[in-house]
């Protein structure tokens, strides 16, 4: 899973991304992006790895892709629509504000939406002309009934762009989101806001107009918590308290963005290792087996399943668990649950 980190330039994003993914930004990538690597820290699989002390002894976390974009301009708009193409096919986004010298942040953000619907505003109006082009030559009645139906619908989506309605609260229905995919609307991607703090104001809560717009809305002074990084632990200590800051915010900051994404983990646990495993929430087990591996997806036959607060309550303990009743047999269609641990059964 990929995830864009964007906005406008001069808000941090590259620091952002260093901080997440631990990769230094490299200036010969501005304008076409960089990605790197972040895993999903758990605590919970912490727990179970420290409990089973699998020959590998270090948990092994899911990760998720970020990207990092070219900035948006606020003057000339122009190029805009093409820095923010580059993540027409990453499954999200991260809208990072400026937190360090500006208190706008819902102006910003009411910006930067508008950034994104003029991009799909483009995108789409520009296959409109094509499709009536089409309709008027010669075709089989089931190719114009087609073409008809996505004319109808792109004409309905810009419709809705030009009253400033992003593709996500235009009740697009399965079918009709199937049929627009290839445009890889920006407006239909789960977004989540950071504000990126100084070192002032990252206790203070966030403005309600600003929560208004984005309710999952986090923050964090990022370039702070990479220069205490950097320094020895008893220097560490202290400038966190003398600065007011009583926990680093880049674990809760990935998991907040894994969960607006949409994303749940599962878990594995065995003699050689502990891992997580990103899924869709609701993801079924089949799809989920499939995720470890192809075959298991294709040879399923039942998965067992624990969930985690079960687990805990059993000691971490498989036979406990089934002595109380609390280790059950499940399907092809259940909805795994996040922080399920599963043992996949197959044929084969």
């Amino acid at each position: 899973m990929k995830i864009g980190l964007v906005g406008y330039a001069g808000t941090g994003k590259s620091v952002v991304f260093e901080w997440l993914t631990g990769e230094k930004p490299d200036p010969s990538k501005v304008q076409h992006g960089q990605t790197a690597m972040a895993e999903v820290p758990d605590d919970r699989l912490r727990a179970i790895t420290a409990k089973f002390k699998p020959k590998k002894p270090d948990p092994i976390f899911a990760k998720i892709a970020f990207l990092d974009t070219p900035g948006l301009m606020t003057e000339e708009r122009k190029d805009n629509p093409r820095r923010l193409g580059l993540i027409r096919e990453a499954h999200g986004m991260v809208v990072v504000l400026d937190g360090f010298s500006r208190t706008d942040f819902a102006a910003q953000l009411s910006r930067f939406r508008d950034e994104l619907l003029f991009a799909d505003l483009e995108v789409v109006s520009n296959r409109i002309p094509k499709i009536e082009a089409a309709l008027k030559k010669a075709k089989p009645a089931k190719e114009r009934e087609a073409d008809e139906a996505e004319l109808a619908l792109l004409r309905r989506i810009v419709a809705g762009l030009e009253a400033g309605t992003p593709a996500s609260a235009m009740g697009l229905t399965a079918d009709e989101e199937k049929m627009v995919r290839s445009f890889q609307l920006l407006t239909l991607k789960p977004q989540i806001v950071l504000v990126n703090r100084g070192d002032l104001g990252f206790n203070d809560p966030l403005p309600a107009d600003l929560l208004a717009l984005a309710p999952n809305a986090i923050q964090a002074p990022v370039r702070l918590e990479l220069e205490l990084a950097a320094l020895d632990d008893e220097n560490r200590q202290l400038f966190m308290h003398e600065m007011g800051l009583t926990e680093f915010r880049r674990e809760p900051t990935i998991r907040a963005i894994f969960s607006a994404m949409g994303q749940a983990v599962f878990f594995t646990v065995g003699d050689d290792e502990c891992r997580s495993w990103a899924i869709p929430v609701n993801c079924p087990a089949v799809e989920a087996a499939a995720c470890i591996h192809r075959d298991l997806g294709d040879k399923f036959v039942r998965a067992n399943v624990i969930s985690y607060n079960d687990f805990l309550a059993c000691g971490y303990s498989e036979k406990e668990a089934k002595a109380r009743g609390l280790a059950r047999t499940e399907g092809k269609t259940y909805a795994v649950q996040d922080g399920d641990i599963l043992h996949i059964l197959h044929s084969g």
